[in-house]
């Protein structure tokens, strides 16, 4: 791996087709690139559709990975990952095969066009906390550890899955 490596926390998710494999699908392309290299993944958990309610229940996941790769760069192998295993954007908060957003990128905060860090949402969605919290939970956002902020929203319809699903 080249240059500064930074841990860098994804959001994965999917409600279409096999999301389970459609995220390992994609943690391998992530892994496979020179500058990425995955360090922790999450259990899976069953979640209920979020913004779009009539919809498949999701299957959501966090993974740390370590890259060199600046964020936008990584923001490019995250959509391109999407792109090899079919995702197609039609709606917002709409049925997918797969997503892939970036949560934490180190201790950066970055406001461009696309690109939010940390995630404007994440904070509100029990989806994104539950998996995040299992594999970091003493990450602090906004002050705040991971875990005290899971404690902070509804999580009673989240279910987290069994190993081998």
């Amino acid at each position: 791996m080249s240059g500064r490596s930074n841990t860098v926390y994804l959001s994965l998710g999917g409600n279409l087709g096999d999301p389970a494999a459609s995220m390992a699908a994609a943690l391998r392309i992530l892994d496979a690139d020179a500058d990425t290299s995955v360090a922790a993944v999450s259990s899976l958990y069953r979640t209920p559709p979020w913004g779009k309610l009539d919809q498949p229940d999701f299957l959501n996941a966090a993974a740390a990975i370590s890259t060199g790769l600046a964020p936008r760069a990584l923001l490019d192998l995250c959509l391109d990952a999407e792109r090899k295993l079919k995702r197609v954007r039609e709606e917002r908060w709409g049925p997918r095969l797969i997503d892939i957003d970036i949560l934490v990128f180190g201790d950066r905060v970055i406001h461009e066009t696309g690109l939010e860090v940390p995630h404007p949402r994440m904070l509100e969605r029990a989806f994104v906390l539950a998996p995040l919290a299992e594999i970091a939970p003493a990450l602090s956002v906004g002050g705040r550890s991971g875990s005290e902020r899971l404690c902070a929203v509804d999580t009673s319809c989240i279910e987290q899955l069994p190993s081998g699903r």
